[in-house]
């Protein structure tokens, strides 16, 4: 050991890789590291493989499917024996790529019975559609939606289909959602907010895709001097630390991210070591109601 200090010694990992064809390395590739929506569960993640003696690669494509493509050739030419991305929506070539060099994938935030690969997360349609119903039973009629960009957004896609499912399950109108698609980031939240209370026909509730937009929208409402929730309510979705300490508190969904990225990692590990699970796993979320959702004021109704 006195020698090892001497030479300042290092093992060399890449040819450790080359002998046991493993680099005890983990790949994962997030839509952004510019706000907290994935922070928890990533964290938990880490912790999990360090305990395992893995070591974690992390990439983010800021929500641009190519570079999510050429990150996923990056991480896999690197030598990650697996990788955790999220969402199921990429293209079929993609997933061939990976299979083609035995590469497990596992995807995270998302569950979905009907999907054939592994996954560990929620069912973001239903998960939406109960804190709809909340909205709903509230006595609001007109609901303004802040999305991210549905498109390249399976979970993004399926909440608005959730809030879709609750209108049309009371007998509402689908005229009953407005819908503003933005990236996600506060002051874009606070930007579609005051698009939407501009309007002649301004929603009653702002339902948005994610606490960090939601929070830009309550943001947007102090900046336009309206009170929250007498004169406008506001929901997220994560239940992200910004939705507690909030002013007024954020209603919104409760994500259990660190359980997600405690299983996810132990489901990776078993999956590189041959042993994958025999079926994806489903996490309960709940609703948090705070004080950012009330009931129609009455002046609105009347207006």
């Amino acid at each position: 050991m006195a020698a090892v200090r001497e030479l300042g010694y290092f093992p060399n990992f890449g040819a450790r890789a080359l002998m046991a064809k493993h680099t005890n390395t983990i790949g994962v590739i997030i839509p952004t590291m510019e706000n907290a929506v994935f922070a928890r569960g990533i964290q938990a993640f880490q912790e999990a493989l360090r305990e395992k003696g893995v070591a974690l690669f992390i990439a983010s494509f800021s929500y641009q499917e190519s570079l999510e493509a050429e990150q996923i050739r990056t991480l896999t030419a690197r030598g990650a024996d697996g990788l955790l991305l999220i969402g199921h929506h990429r293209s079929e070539d993609l997933y061939q790529f990976l299979a083609n060099r035995d590469v497990p994938v596992l995807c995270a935030w998302v569950y979905d019975a009907a999907e054939p690969r592994l996954s560990i997360g929620f069912n973001n349609r239903e998960a939406m559609k109960g804190l709809a119903e909340a909205v709903l039973e509230k006595g609001h009629q007109s609901i303004g939606v802040i999305s991210a960009d549905q498109q390249s957004n399976d979970r993004a896609r399926e909440r608005v289909s959730g809030i879709r499912d609750a209108i049309q399950d009371a007998g509402l109108s689908p005229d009953a959602l407005q819908l503003i698609e933005t990236p996600y980031g506060i002051e874009n939240g606070a930007v579609a907010f005051q698009d939407f209370m501009s309007r002649p026909n301004a929603p009653t509730v702002i339902m948005c895709g994610n606490d960090v937009l939601a929070t830009g929208a309550l943001h947007g409402a102090k900046k336009m001097g309206l009170r929250v929730p007498d004169d406008i309510s506001i929901t997220g979705f994560d239940d992200i630390e910004l939705a507690s300490i909030a002013d007024p508190g954020l209603t919104t969904v409760h994500v259990p991210h660190r359980e997600m990225g405690k299983r996810a990692a132990q489901m990776l590990i078993d999956m590189v070591n041959g042993t994958p699970p025999s079926e994806s796993v489903e996490l309960k979320t709940w609703r948090c109601l705070r004080g950012s959702l009330g009931p129609v004021s009455s002046t609105r109704v009347d207006d």
